[in-house]
């Protein structure tokens, strides 16, 4: 039985209030395709930005007063209600996000412990369910309050880790999924860009044990508190990345289509976004 938003080329086409989602890795081109598409009446519902600004909003500033609370000026400040602080989170910078959710490793070198790591790796996972959870009520939002008659859910990197099947689902019933593939030519290139420039990520908690433990071995090293942080993250990214992969897939082939991330960099317009659906569409059929 067909699922519902699997579509044939005409019925796309015939489609006037499109949803999309774009599943891939970080770095693929999603953020980058939803900013051409908001030029052309589609609203985008940033996954992150929504996680950021609604479901770790709280525990960031949180995290911010309990540092603050160590400035006795500061102190002073924040106890008398004298200062108010807030996040400033932007699609296109996530800085706050990624600030707390951290990285493992030597505290004196801004890591922090497997027990706290773990403790917001699992509040970032509730946070994306609950940000997927929203879409359905984001699209009628979209077209009832803006006026938007399409509709770009860009979704976090880690959306496959979750092992949550009834968010696919969801996405599922209300969106046309996009899988955005990397060819093994292009592997290299999209590592090397997420390790200079690294998003929030998530770890599902037995790889994050096995690369811990991976790591200590490969680095003779006996504690976590004797991890440098930025140099296990750049060396647990392609490890991720390749775990990934068959995840993605699992979503893509029986819930959406698939396109290149090279295919991706080559959209400049709407029409040439809707023309890579209609032929990703025909070569499932």
């Amino acid at each position: 039985m067909r699922h519902p938003l699997k579509l044939t080329v005409e019925e796309f086409q015939r489609w006037s209030n499109r949803h999309i989602t774009l599943l891939g890795m970080s770095g693929v081109g999603k953020t980058y395709l939803s900013a051409v598409l908001r030029r052309n009446d589609w609203f985008h519902y940033s996954g992150d930005y929504r996680i950021g600004t609604r479901y770790l909003d709280e525990p960031i500033l949180d995290l911010i007063k309990t540092q603050a609370m160590q400035v006795p000026f500061l102190r002073q400040l924040l106890r008398r209600d004298w200062i108010a602080i807030r996040n400033n989170i932007k699609v296109d910078d996530l800085g706050a996000v990624m600030s707390f959710i951290g990285q493992l490793g030597n505290p004196e070198l801004g890591g922090m412990g497997l027990g706290e790591f773990s403790r917001r790796q699992a509040l970032y996972r509730d946070a994306e369910i609950s940000a997927m959870r929203d879409v359905p009520e984001f699209i009628d939002k979209a077209r009832r309050i803006y006026g938007y008659r399409h509709f770009v859910n860009d979704v976090g990197g880690s959306l496959c880790e979750l092992d949550e099947p009834a968010v696919i689902e969801l996405l599922a019933a209300h969106t046309l999924i996009l899988y955005i593939r990397v060819p093994p030519e292009d592997e290299i290139k999209l590592i090397e860009r997420a390790q200079a420039d690294p998003k929030p990520l998530y770890f599902r908690p037995e790889f994050l044990r096995s690369a811990v433990k991976d790591y200590l071995a490969e680095h003779q090293l006996e504690y976590v508190a004797d991890i440098v942080p930025n140099d296990f993250t750049r060396w647990v990214f392609p490890r991720l990345f390749h775990s990934r992969v068959p995840r993605y897939e699992a979503i893509a082939k029986p819930y959406g289509y698939t396109v290149s991330s090279g295919e991706i960099a080559s959209v400049r317009d709407e029409q040439d976004f809707l023309q890579l659906i209609a032929t990703a569409i025909q070569r499932q059929h």
